[in-house]
């Protein structure tokens, strides 16, 4: 039975998809057999691993309507190992479609039975919103990883997402755990990002990876190639970043289940 990882924070542009794309890929590389689930309307793990979301006529939206099984809606991507749930933009409507149906957020988790032991790791890339996609996810996961970017506003909110993981933990989701949190957009040169990783690690201590993901060109430039870090540029220090993050991961996931 696979692993479900959700990643997660409410804030947008703290390298949620990026983590997404990149540790499923490096997972896959890992020789992890993985799916990337897109959950976010705006669809940039779709478009990020080279597919137009205007093009797609089946995906997630489909997925929680339950009107397609996770099967039917898998495509294949050039990253080894990695198969994609795509999104596109009709995602938008399940928070208003879903609004009165029993067990509403339970669509999720209930579709994934199908396929939750056919891979190794699946790896949801949540909105960034706190409304009843990402609750979906957060309910189908088994793990959450937070993503924080090393700048002022770092902490800003974090408070707010801990406490909706807590109300999931509480009322839908009692074994979720938190995977982690993980330090992103970090610049060395800059005394705030050393400042945010210092105030991070002091607060939530082993809570957070080890691994730090800098600042990169080349990880900007990879989504407008529809590419992964690792298939763009692989000596590149996005590519080595991202893959010491997935070992790093494995590791922690390898020592649980030896020791369960």
């Amino acid at each position: 039975m696979g692993k479900t990882v959700a990643v997660a924070n409410q804030k947008g542009g703290v390298g949620k998809t990026t983590t997404a794309v990149n540790l499923a890929a490096s997972l896959g590389v890992l020789e992890k057999k993985v799916l990337l689930i897109d959950a976010d309307p705006q669809a940039n793990s779709t478009s990020g691993l080279g597919f137009d979301p205007d093009n797609i006529s089946l995906g997630t939206y489909q997925v929680l309507e339950h009107e397609n099984k996770v099967s039917e809606v898998i495509l294949k991507t050039k990253s080894p190992n990695v198969d994609l749930m795509p999104a596109q933009i009709d995602l938008v409507a399940v928070e208003i479609e879903l609004v009165d149906k029993d067990r509403r957020e339970q669509m999720l988790k209930r579709a994934l039975l199908e396929v939750k032991d056919q891979y190794d790791y699946i790896i949801i890339d949540c909105a960034p919103s706190l409304g009843l996609i990402t609750l979906n996810a957060l309910t189908a996961a088994d793990s959450v990883i937070i993503p924080i970017q090393c700048e002022y506003f770092a902490l800003e909110g974090l408070g707010k997402l801990l406490n909706t993981i807590k109300s999931v933990q509480n009322i839908h989701n009692p074994d979720l755990d938190i995977e982690g949190l993980l330090l992103t957009m970090y610049d060395s040169r800059l005394r705030l990002s050393n400042q945010v990783v210092e105030e991070v690690k002091t607060h939530f201590q082993k809570m957070v990876f080890n691994t730090i993901i800098q600042r990169n060109v080349r990880l900007s430039e990879a989504p407008s190639y529809g590419e992964s870090i690792i298939m763009y540029d692989a000596s590149s220090n996005g590519a080595e970043n991202y893959l010491n993050l997935a070992r790093e991961f494995l590791e922690k996931n390898e020592a649980i289940e030896e020791t369960a």
